[in-house]
C-alpha cells in the first residue's frame, strides 16, 4: 500500500480505518470532519513559512512525482529552508512542512495549529524522520512549531512571538525502532480481504473522533457502558468492555465503582424511572435567584492567527448575545439582542450595548456560567472604563441543580447540557417553539463558523440571531420548571 504521514497516523490511532477507507466508505461519518479546524491548520501552515527567511516552496500541483523531483533538485543545491519536500521510500511518502539545512545534516520541522505537544504529533514526526533516514537524509533534529497562545497581537503580526518551536528530536529518535512494526501491522490489517476484528474502546475518539463509530458500536445493546456519562473515564468503559461488562445491567452487578450521578443515570433508565428532584437543593438555588433576572448567552469567534490588537490566538471572542428579562418568575420575558458587524473588533461595541442592556449590580444567570464570567472578565480588562459595571453584576449558573444531581431525568442520558435538560424538560412534541433541530444553525460550533464564513450574509445573521435567541429563551423554560417542581 501506499502509506502517507496522514494515513499513518490514522493507521496508528486504529488500523481499520484505513480498511474501512478503501473497502466501506459508505459508512463513514462525514459530521465528524471539522472543515474548519482544516482550513485552520492550512492558514496556519501558509503563515509559518513566513517565519523562516529564503524558503523555497514546492508546490503541490506538481503532482508526487514532481514534488520528489524538485525536493531531489532543492536538496543537491544545497537549499537553506523547502517547504513542502517530499520523500518517498517504497511503498512510505512523506511531505515535510519545513526542512531546514544545518551544518551536519537536516532538521524536520512539523507545524501545527496547536498551542500544545499532543502524544500522536511524536508519531507524525517519527515517520518522517523513519521516511527521510531510509532515504539517506542525515536527520539531526525534529521539532514541533506551534501556535503561542500567549502572544498578544499588538500591530503587525510578529511570527517571532506568534509561533514557538520546541525541540522533540530525543522524543521522536526513541520511538524509531518501533515505526517499522507499526507499518507492519497497518499493512497486515490493510490488505485483509473481509473487515478486520479491531476491538473498539478509547481510540475510537481519541486523538480523533473515527467516522466509522457507528459502524463499530452497531452490535452493542442500547443503553451500555459507554453511553454512562457524569465523568466515567474512558479507560474504566473500555476496560469493562474488555470484560465482559457491556449493558447497564452488567454494569450495575459488576461491582464497578459507579458515583451517585452513574449510579443513578443507570438506574433511571432500567426502571424507566421519574426524575429525580431534590426540593430542598433546587429550592436553594432559586434562593439565589433576584429579579429583575438577565438571561444571558454569548457567542464568539476564534480564530488561530489573532485578527486585532489586543487579541490572542484562540482567544474566545464574543460577537452577540442575547438576553432575555424576566421581573417575576414565570414572567414572560422582554428581549434583547447584539449582533457585530462582521470583518471588524466586535468587543468594544458589544461590550457599550451589554452595558446598556443590563444595569450594575444586576442578577445575570447563564447556562454553564463560567463561560459567560470568562468574556465578561475579558471585556473588563481590556476596557476599564467600562469594568466597574461589567464585574458588578451577579452572575449564577442555570445548570448548577443538574450538575449537582438536584435533579436528574432519564432522557438527560447522563448530561447535564443543555442540549440534553430542555428536551428532557420540555419535550419538542410539546414545546415545538425549543426545539434546537427545527433551526439552521444548531449548536454553537455552527454558530462560530457561520459568522466567520459569511458573517456579512442576512441570511446567516438571521439564523445566527434565531440560535442566540433559543439559547436563552430555553434558559427562562428551564428555570420555570425548576419553580414547578418544588410547588409540587
Amino acid at each position: 500500500m501506499n502509506l502517507s504521514k496522514t494515513k499513518f497516523c490514522i493507521g496508528v490511532q486504529c488500523p481499520k480505518i484505513l480498511w474501512l477507507d478503501a473497502n466501506a466508505r459508505d459508512k463513514f461519518d462525514e459530521s465528524v470532519i471539522d472543515k474548519s479546524r482544516i482550513e485552520t491548520g492550512l492558514d496556519v501552515g501558509d503563515l509559518a513559512r513566513k517565519y523562516f527567511a529564503d524558503v523555497s516552496t514546492i508546490p503541490s500541483y506538481l503532482g508526487m512525482s514532481g514534488m520528489l523531483r524538485k525536493t531531489r533538485r532543492l536538496l543537491e543545491s544545497e537549499t537553506s529552508v523547502i517547504a513542502e519536500a517530499a520523500f518517498r521510500h517504497g511503498g512510505n511518502y512523506c511531505i515535510v512542512d519545513i526542512l531546514r539545512k544545518l551544518d551536519d545534516g537536516y532538521e524536520i520541522v512539523e507545524v501545527k495549529s496547536s498551542t500544545e505537544i499532543k502524544p500522536h504529533y511524536l508519531h507524525d514526526m517519527a515517520y518522517q524522520a523513519f521516511v527521510l533516514k531510509s532515504c539517506s537524509i542525515p536527520v539531526k533534529k525534529v521539532s514541533l512549531m506551534l501556535v503561542n497562545n500567549q502572544y498578544v497581537r499588538q500591530g503587525e503580526l510578529d511570527l517571532q512571538q506568534m509561533f514557538v518551536i520546541h525541540d522533540c528530536t530525543a522524543r521522536v529518535m526513541k520511538l524509531q525502532s518501533e515505526i517499522p512494526a507499526m507499518i507492519a501491522e497497518i499493512e497486515r490489517v490493510f490488505v485483509q480481504e473481509s473487515e478486520p476484528q479491531c476491538d473498539i474502546g478509547g481510540h475510537c475518539d481519541s486523538p480523533h473522533q473515527c467516522g466509522y463509530k457507528a459502524h463499530c458500536f452497531r452490535g452493542l445493546p442500547k443503553n451500555n457502558v459507554f453511553d454512562i456519562g457524569f465523568s466515567m473515564r474512558a479507560k474504566i468503559k473500555e476496560s469493562a468492555y474488555k470484560s465482559g461488562i457491556v449493558s447497564f445491567d452488567n454494569v450495575l452487578n459488576s461491582g464497578i465503582p459507579l458515583t451517585t450521578k452513574q449510579r443513578r443515570q443507570i438506574t433511571a433508565t432500567l426502571n424507566d424511572s421519574p426524575p429525580h428532584i431534590n426540593k430542598t437543593a433546587i429550592r436553594e438555588f432559586l434562593d439565589t435567584v433576584k429579579y429583575p433576572l438577565y438571561h444571558l448567552d454569548f457567542e464568539t469567534m476564534q480564530s488561530a492567527i489573532p485578527l486585532w490588537d489586543n487579541a490572542r490566538p484562540y482567544e474566545q471572542i464574543p460577537t452577540q448575545y442575547s438576553i432575555h428579562i424576566q421581573d417575576k418568575p414565570f414572567a414572560e420575558p422582554t428581549h434583547r439582542e447584539f449582533l457585530a458587524e462582521h470583518g471588524s473588533d466586535p468587543r468594544r461595541a458589544l461590550a457599550e450595548r451589554l452595558c446598556a442592556d443590563i444595569p450594575p449590580n444586576s442578577c445575570v444567570i447563564a447556562y454553564n456560567s463560567s463561560f459567560e464570567k470568562m468574556i465578561i472578565r475579558g471585556l473588563a480588562e481590556l476596557f476599564p472604563d467600562l469594568s466597574a459595571h461589567l464585574l458588578s453584576f451577579d452572575i449564577i449558573d442555570l445548570a448548577e441543580p443538574f450538575k449537582s444531581g438536584a435533579y436528574y431525568h432519564r432522557e438527560m442520558g447522563g448530561s447535564y447540557s443543555i442540549k440534553k435538560v430542555l428536551p428532557a424538560l420540555c419535550p419538542p412534541s410539546e414545546y415545538p417553539e425549543l426545539d434546537y433541530k427545527s433551526l439552521v444553525i444548531q449548536n454553537g460550533s455552527m454558530a462560530m463558523n457561520a459568522f466567520a464564513e459569511n458573517g456579512d450574509k442576512s441570511a446567516v445573521r438571521t439564523a445566527l440571531l434565531e440560535y442566540c435567541r433559543l439559547d436563552t429563551f430555553a434558559m427562562v423554560r428551564i428555570l420555570g420548571k425548576l419553580y414547578e417542581v418544588v410547588k409540587l
